[in-house]
Parts: structure tokens; sequence; C-alpha cells
């Protein structure tokens, strides 16, 4: 995620030669663009970005706090850590902390960011202006919330991942070639979903024009729309487990 970000600061003007990284394992051509790596960083940095693990956070922050100034925005991109970890880390800078997901490698991302007490609207700008090269970006009204949005859209590409091996696999079972029905499930979910962010219409409106009465759309529906076990109530079941052991991470 570290990665893509700052390959999408780095085609938007950032000087590599005011970036310096970080990464026991740093990629080749960072050195080769003239980014510091590993090495002259600069001590009092005006945006701090933390992009590891959440296993390797307690290893991790008490290396960075020498560098970090009053004046240095900490954005984190690392799930499964709360603002008050960080707090305690840097306890005089503004904290930002973002949920983006995978998508963001290849730009089609979308990011929630939150802020601690000492981070204002120029800092809140800042972060989204920094999230916003890998997607759109949401701001909400406090940490509470994030845990709903890793368990939306932070694992939501998983959910999405599986909708389109079970549509495969439904498209075998009615007699397609695999790789056939695999192609098709794919440009389906991705041009549906292309279109339901390109579309002003709500998800319902458009569903409805594509659903003819007594038609085939309408058949399968008829399975996916029941109330007792179709895909609203196990989507709420799957959003609520991912959110909840989000919680426990956080804790």
């Amino acid at each position: 995620m570290g990665g893509a970000l700052l390959d999408g600061w780095l085609e938007g003007g950032l000087a590599p030669a005011s970036v310096g990284v970080i990464d026991p394992k740093p990629r080749a051509d960072l050195a080769e663009r003239g980014i510091a790596v590993n090495d002259g960083l600069p001590e009092d940095p005006a945006v701090m970005v933390i992009a590891v693990k959440p296993q390797m956070m307690a290893e991790v922050l008490p290396s960075l706090q020498a560098r970090a100034g009053k004046d240095t925005l900490v954005l984190t991109v690392a799930a499964g850590t709360n603002i008050p970890t960080y707090e305690a880390a840097f306890p005089n800078s503004p904290v930002v902390r973002a949920m983006p997901n995978t998508p963001a490698a290849i730009r089609q991302g979308i990011s929630a960011i939150v802020g601690n007490g000492k981070a204002g609207d120029a800092q809140m700008a800042l972060a989204e202006m920094l999230m916003g090269v890998v997607g759109p970006v949401v701001r909400l009204e406090g940490e509470s919330q994030m845990d709903a949005v890793t368990g939306l859209s932070g694992s939501g590409p998983g959910y999405v991942f599986y909708l389109i091996e079970a549509m495969t696999e439904a498209g075998v079972a009615e007699g397609l070639p695999r790789e056939m029905a695999q192609k098709l499930a794919t440009a389906t979910v991705a041009g549906a979903g292309a279109l339901a962010m390109a579309s002003a219409e709500q998800p319902s409106v458009l569903r409805d024009r594509v659903t003819s009465p007594n038609g085939t759309t309408a058949a399968g529906l008829s399975q996916l729309m029941n109330p007792e076990d179709g895909l609203e109530p196990l989507m709420r079941r799957t959003v609520a487990a991912a959110a909840a052991r989000g919680r426990e991470l956080g804790k």
C-alpha cells in the first residue's frame, strides 16, 4: 500500500529528493529514482506515512518517535492499530488514520480517514489529498466507525473476489467452460461496479432497470433477495464478523 501511494505521489509531481523510505526490503527502483532509502532521512518531516503490518507496530513506533515533530502529520494506513496507540508514540503530532483497500494498487481503491484532536482542517485536507491519489476518500465522524469501514470496504474486495468465484462455479454448473464462465463473471462484476460508480442513480434504481417482470433477472433475484437466507442477511453477518474481528485486533 505504501508503494502504491508513493508511486501516485511521484507521478503527481512530488520530488524524489523530498522523500525518504525506511524499509528492510526496499524496492530496487527507489534509490535509482533518487529517493533516500534507510539513510539520510529528516528528523522533522512534514509528513510521516506509516504503512506496516500490525504485528510490526510495537517494533516500528519506538524507532520513529524521535523523527516526528509537533508539526509532522503522522498518516497511517496500517490496519488494526488505533489512534491512542499513535498518540502515545507521537504525543505532540497530529495523527490521521486511513483505511484504504487493495484496489488502491491500481488507483481504483477507496479510503476512509479520521484524525485525532491535533489534526485540524489543514491536516485533514492534506491527508485527503495524499490518499486521493489511489481513489476517492471519505471522512469519518469518529474512529469508532473505522471497524465498520474495515468490515465493509477494507475487507470488501475479498468478498467480491469470492462472488466472482461463486458466479463462475454457477456458470460451470449450467454447462459453461470454466475459463469462459470466469471471464463472464469477472467482466460482469467489474462492469456493473463501473456503471454504479458512473451513474447518479441509486443501485436499487439500476437494478430495477435491468429487471423485467417475470424475467430471468427477476427469477435470479428472487433467490438473492430472500429475506431469510438471501444475500442481504448473509452480507450483514459477513460485514459484522469482519468488523468484530477489527475491534478485537484494535484492543
